[in-house]
């Protein structure tokens, strides 16, 4: 079966060594069982793509396996391992907030056909929001599960999904929810 449809895990992979780290971190806890269970969904759905896109903190030599090690090396590995990308799924590197900011996603996408993407992963408020407005002006279906995705303020986070809701159209749903056909 031909996809269309993108589980994007944007910037799941971090070692907590920077400033809001533990704030992060600490709202990234309950959400990983829940984006974990999720992406093992994504990887057996027929029809389904799974796409990592993870920022590469300037380290423009690091591979994806670095990039997996040194986030498995960090502060908190639990919140890493139950996520970390298997080798079946493609990887990106991004430098800015969006996951389509100097990256190929947008040919990836536009290659395999892709009429939906789910943005999931870290952080609501930033890279999520921004991710959702590229994806947005490029016609892009939209879907941010709002138990799948972690914020560094909750109510700029909250406010965050409220924006995306009304001003982009996006589908907030549970995790349950966004996998399912239209």
């Amino acid at each position: 079966m031909e996809s269309d449809t993108a589980l994007i895990v944007i910037d799941m992979l971090n070692p907590y060594e920077h400033e809001d780290a533990d704030v992060l971190a600490e709202n990234v806890g309950p959400m990983v069982a829940t984006l974990a269970r999720l992406v093992h969904e994504a990887e057996r759905t027929d029809g389904v793509e799974v796409i990592y896109v993870n920022d590469n903190y300037e380290d423009f030599r690091a591979t994806r396996d670095d990039l997996v090690r040194s986030a498995l090396e960090g502060k908190r590995p639990d919140l890493i391992e139950p996520i970390a990308p298997s080798e079946t799924v493609d990887f990106l590197q991004k430098v800015r907030h969006s996951a389509f900011y100097s990256t190929s996603l947008d040919h990836l996408l536009r290659e395999r056909r892709i009429e939906t993407v789910v943005l999931a992963g870290q952080v609501t408020e930033q890279c999520i929001l921004y991710t959702a407005l590229d994806a947005y002006v490029r016609s892009f279906d939209i879907r941010v599960p709002r138990d799948a995705v972690a914020h560094i303020d909750e109510e700029l986070g909250d406010a965050a999904l409220r924006m995306m809701q009304r001003n982009m159209r996006v589908d907030v749903v549970d995790a349950s929810d966004c996998l399912r056909r239209p």
